[in-house]
């Protein structure tokens, strides 16, 4: 059963006539839990798994540590070759700097390409501020009889050839300015794609010394020194160890009471641990079902791998009740006879009562909280209504 909270319990002679001196067991109501529970027994283990991936194709250059040794965090247990992937960062390098190098022509070429095309524009325009004067000087001329109408109309429709090869060549001098923008644009996104791909790299030469990222017991390694290996392979598995469950056995007798989500209590020491009831094994061995428990304080400092502990499951729970040990006094049902001592005098008093377990009793009326209550029988004093205690 699960206690929690502190009894008070005093021995105290008691005297009726002064030639006896029995001991009377009394206890201080206070208020608390009762907990109804049966038994179970469980054994500490890592919550958790972890595994470790290779970090880039490499070759395992050394390995440190064997399978199931303890290992703290940051603690090395694979080297690996760093050779590989510095060639990879070396080879990002220089495409790096050829890219760069295409960047900045490209720029160049963008500037001299911009002003071949605005001097275009400027001559064009030119070339139709000149036909536009000169087709004003022709219609005075024509006015008068100076030239003839088919040279006014050569002149005119010349101006409007040229100003439609200003508007044409206008669109395309936007399009080509738009090309040079997209030939810009795509020369930076490959320079970030291949610098994100830089660092990248060079974050997996920091992790080619394989370390523990929490304490653990390792599980597996998978390979061999010289053995090569893939980017992202499988190469440790190891347990968690800072936090832990519980894995659970009772007898099927109380299957019924096995449930997800069902209350528990791991006792260690003097210790209670709450927790509740995760998943359930449907197969029973040995008339045994296990289940996991799953703490509230799974990073407890007691809690260790290969721990045995004893499992109290919770049937009914009341919380912040006010109770007293059980004891003699308290007999069957809900009523009882007592004897509360208060300013030195045993006072005879009934009390009902509501959850009883081997521990603990739930009071429901008749106590106060800080009243003294005997729990040693008394029938020897029934026939007293008050008695005096040295």
């Amino acid at each position: 059963m699960v206690m929690a909270g502190i009894i008070l319990v005093v021995f105290l002679p008691f005297s009726q006539d002064g030639t006896g001196e029995p001991e009377l067991v009394i206890a201080v109501a206070e208020r608390g839990n009762v907990i109804e529970s049966f038994g179970g027994e469980g054994v500490v283990e890592p919550q958790s798994e972890v595994i470790i991936l290779s970090p880039a194709s490499s070759i395992i250059k050394e390995i440190l540590k064997e399978v199931g040794s303890h290992v703290d965090e940051g603690e090395p247990i694979i080297i690996l070759d760093p050779t590989p992937i510095q060639s990879e960062i070396e080879n990002i390098q220089d495409q790096l700097e050829v890219k760069q190098n295409s960047l900045t022509k490209n720029r160049l070429n963008a500037r001299s390409t911009k002003v071949d095309l605005e001097y275009n524009v400027q001559v064009k325009n030119l070339r139709i501020a000149s036909l536009k004067s000169e087709l004003a000087d022709q219609e005075q001329l024509l006015e008068v009889g100076g030239i003839s109408p088919a040279r006014f109309e050569k002149t005119r429709q010349e101006l409007e050839l040229a100003e439609k090869d200003l508007e044409m060549m206008k669109e395309k001098n936007s399009i080509r300015l738009q090309q040079l923008e997209a030939d810009e644009e795509g020369l930076r996104l490959q320079i970030e794609m291949q610098q994100k791909e830089l660092v990248s790299k060079e974050e997996a030469l920091g992790k080619m010394i394989i370390r523990a990222p929490s304490a653990g017991i390792l599980l597996s390694i998978r390979g061999k020194v010289g053995e090569k290996v893939n980017s992202d392979q499988l190469l440790i598995e190891m347990s968690d160890l800072t936090s832990f469950k519980i894995q659970g056995r009772v007898d099927d007798d109380y299957s019924d009471h096995i449930k997800t989500g069902t209350r528990v209590y791991a006792g260690i020491d003097n210790i209670k641990l709450p927790g509740v009831i995760g998943t359930v094994n449907p197969v029973v061995r040995d008339r045994k079902i296990e289940f996991d428990v799953h703490l509230q304080e799974s990073s407890h400092y007691r809690l260790r791998p290969n721990l045995t502990v004893n499992l109290d499951i919770v049937l009914q729970e009341r919380d912040s009740v006010l109770r007293i040990p059980n004891g003699p006094a308290i007999g069957r049902g809900q009523s009882h006879d007592v004897y509360v001592l208060r300013t030195g005098q045993a006072s005879a008093a009934t009390i009902i009562t509501g959850l009883k377990t081997e521990q603990y009793v739930e009071v429901l009326e008749g106590l106060q909280e800080g009243d003294r209550v005997v729990l040693s029988p008394v029938g020897s004093l029934a026939d007293l209504g008050n008695v005096e205690i040295n």
